[in-house]
């Protein structure tokens, strides 16, 4: 899969997590609904991530709002709480995604779909979380 595809990939993984979120359903009744679209198609790698996004929330949320210096996560806005939760799976548990890939990418999904503070926002609290991975990633 090549590095846009995968970019797409990530944002349909972020906006699967963001409409389960505003809903209040499951990430698996989201993908189940987009399954059953033919446009756009959900793909596997949007699949894997936003269910390993889901499995660990809990994880993911207590770091992020442990890491947010002047911000609690409700306070976030819903979007970027989901690019943060994204963002930080793939730092702190996907193997296979380089550090500063995991983060380049949370923040480029930012710039497609938040506000314009947002990627710089998103970017330091990643990096903090990046500077602390060995204890964190358990």
């Amino acid at each position: 899969m090549s590095g846009g595809a995968r970019r797409k990939a990530r944002r349909r993984a972020v906006e699967v997590l963001y409409e389960a979120e505003l809903r209040g359903v499951t990430v698996e009744q989201v993908v189940e609904r987009r399954r059953a679209q033919p446009e756009p198609p959900i793909n596997e790698f949007t699949e894997h991530l936003a269910f390993a996004v889901n499995e660990r929330r809990e994880r993911i949320d207590e770091l992020l709002d442990r890491y947010a210096i002047g911000w609690t996560l409700e306070r976030m806005p819903v979007v970027d709480r989901n690019i943060l939760r994204m963002g930080a799976y793939e730092l702190l548990w996907a193997d296979d995604i380089p550090d500063g890939v995991a983060i380049s990418e949370a923040v480029a999904v930012a710039k497609e779909l938040s506000t314009d503070e947002s990627p710089a926002f998103i970017n330091g609290l990643l990096s903090r979380l990046m500077e602390n991975k060995a204890e964190l990633a358990l």
